[in-house]
């Protein structure tokens, strides 16, 4: 590798965002992400696949803990610090989720005091930080506001560091789904304001380039994985059908399946549904209110025994996908959506392969992160590409 802008991911999860920055012309150092399935994902992709990182001898290739690093690892972080143009990631963002519980002694808030230690060792040029919009707000019963943000924005101005943030919609950035998130921009010689302007000056030129519309449609982005263009024993998953491509309806369709020709959709198999959550997807294809999140009080379908559950508007953009398949209901199929429908919604591209378990049930969905988990907690990949273009573009008239 030769360019002289290098990255390091932590948090990495499945590599959203490494997979957009390493688009844009970044070069990876290493990933710090502690779950095997979504590690193994990141390595098939960006490592094995697409040679995105340029990995230290010293750092076995597999997942690792923060805690574990920052312990083991001290002196050769140590010859790293003022060498690394990016260290970009935010930790998991469950603990502040506005649609989780945000409870304030989640263990996981715990990661930012780690997140913060890492910076202070590598102090980067630059860092991106992303995390639910939910980060800024206070727990309920905190008389400080915004008191995890305001630490870390503290944290990276005492070390002069120029920071600025902004709560950006991913739909407005070709990505077919309404996911609001907070993203920090910290750099040590330029002004991080100039980031997200570059950001925005850029975006149309951007999709235009791709030859994507600002506004993706759910139709749009997932209308050629509909189960009627057929089926194919799953290859990961005895007992199961998986789906095939239709004729490619939209330039989103076609950037996604870029590079690909007659081979099997990953990760496009269908849930084996019972008969009656068949016949409850039914009622509320004919009865619920399209893109609206609608719970059993509403009355508009009996038997919901759901939390909430949308069903999505073809015409408009996705709610924020989440963790948990059965909350999103497929548009004119009665069904939840694949992994690879998410994928899609989240702009992964269809070469990007996942693997592990498809989803995990009762207490494991604390510990492990199936496919289904790893889509949804990552950061949309042509976000991500265009944060990376924002960052050079600002980088290189320092």
């Amino acid at each position: 590798m030769a360019s002289k802008y290098t990255h390091i991911d932590i948090f990495a999860g499945c590599g959203g965002l490494s997979a957009g920055l390493v688009e844009s012309g970044w070069d990876g150092l290493f990933a710090i992400e502690k779950n095997h399935d979504a590690f193994s994902t990141f390595k098939h992709n960006l490592i094995d696949k697409k040679n995105g990182f340029d990995w230290p001898e010293w750092l076995p290739r597999c997942e690792h803990d923060i805690y574990s690093i920052l312990q083991d690892h001290m002196s050769e972080l140590l010859k790293l610090q003022g060498n690394v143009t990016l260290v970009a990631g935010g930790p998991p963002c469950q603990g502040f989720s506005m649609a989780g519980k945000r409870d304030k002694n989640d263990q996981r808030n715990q990661l930012v005091t780690a997140y913060l230690k890492f910076i202070e060792v590598i102090l980067p040029k630059a860092i991106v930080f992303e995390n639910v919009y939910g980060f800024m707000a206070n727990f309920k019963g905190e008389s400080q506001s915004q008191k995890y943000a305001s630490l870390v924005v503290n944290k990276l101005e005492s070390w002069g560091y120029d920071t600025a943030y902004r709560i950006i919609d991913m739909s407005e950035y070709g990505i077919p789904q309404k996911r609001k998130r907070y993203i920090l921009i910290a750099l040590k010689d330029n002004s991080a304001k100039s980031v997200f302007d570059a950001l925005e000056f850029n975006r149309k030129k951007f999709l235009n380039k791709k030859k994507i519309q600002s506004r993706v449609s759910v139709l749009d982005a997932i209308g050629d994985l509909e189960q009627k263009y057929g089926t194919t024993p799953s290859p990961d998953s005895h007992g199961f059908l998986s789906g095939t491509y239709g004729p490619i309806e939209s330039n989103y369709q076609r950037f996604m399946r870029r590079g690909l020709k007659n081979v099997a959709v990953d990760s496009h198999r269908f849930v084996n549904h019972r008969n009656d959550t068949i016949t409850l997807h039914k009622d509320l294809l004919a009865n619920a209110p399209v893109g609206k999140r609608i719970r059993p009080k509403d009355g508009f379908v009996l038997n919901l025994n759901r939390r909430g559950v949308t069903v999505l508007n073809p015409a408009s953009q996705a709610p924020t996908i989440t963790s948990i398949p059965d909350e999103i209901i497929h548009y004119s199929e009665p069904r939840v959506l694949t992994v690879r429908e998410y994928a899609r919604i989240q702009s992964f591209p269809d070469w990007y392969e996942f693997k592990g378990k498809y989803t995990s049930g009762g207490p494991m969905r604390k510990y492990e992160v199936p496919r289904y988990t790893q889509v949804a907690n990552a950061v949309p990949p042509l976000f991500s590409e265009q944060i990376g273009y924002a960052l050079l573009e600002v980088l290189s008239h320092e």
